[in-house]
């Protein structure tokens, strides 16, 4: 697993053997990062659910200012750290070890980019969602982006988030959502 784009492109990054995790593929993690464009310059990121961190990390890679992130595994967190020395951006880089729930609790804003990755079917998805259109932690017109399962359903708006597209690659899903907070929630 590599970083596709940016100063810190094709750089390695770590992931420990025999766990539990699906990272975003290189193709999806380059479409994805198409399709947000600009938005990544200068944005403070957050990363939810950030496994190896592989997402924020491509995001710095390519001009965001910085980057939190959030995983309540321990070694996941130690691998986030490490992968942040090694691409050069331990500085721009906090990881949290917290429940995505928790975190979002805690978190001050404003970001103009979150990444999602939870675990495919994970039931709690939803309920994050509408929590990031909490006043304040996100900018007006911020980026959303959940990566899921294509067999998954995920709703058109959830709180202030309206999707904008959605994209499948293969078995992999992305959606983006941008947020409007002008709009009443419904």
């Amino acid at each position: 697993m590599r970083i596709t784009g940016g100063t810190a492109r094709g750089i390695p990054l770590a992931a420990p053997r025999g766990a539990k995790l699906r990272p975003t593929s290189e193709k999806v993690r380059n479409a994805l990062f198409q399709l947000v464009g600009a938005v990544v310059q200068d944005a403070r990121v957050l990363d939810l659910y950030a496994g190896t961190g592989a997402l924020g990390i491509e995001a710095l890679s390519r001009g965001a200012a910085s980057a939190d992130f959030v995983e309540q595994d321990a070694r996941l967190c130690q691998v986030i750290d490490q992968n942040l020395e090694r691409a050069g951006f331990r500085q721009s880089g906090h990881v949290h070890r917290a429940r995505v729930e928790q975190a979002l609790q805690f978190l001050e804003g404003a970001y103009r980019l979150a990444l999602l990755d939870p675990p495919y079917g994970m039931a709690g998805s939803p309920e994050v969602l509408v929590m990031l259109s909490r006043p304040g932690l996100l900018e007006d017109g911020a980026i959303v982006v959940l990566e899921h399962s294509s067999r998954d359903a995920v709703s058109e708006q959830y709180g202030s988030l309206q999707m904008k597209t959605r994209r499948r690659y293969g078995d992999t899903s992305v959606s983006l959502y941008t947020l409007n907070s002008s709009e009443e929630e419904r």
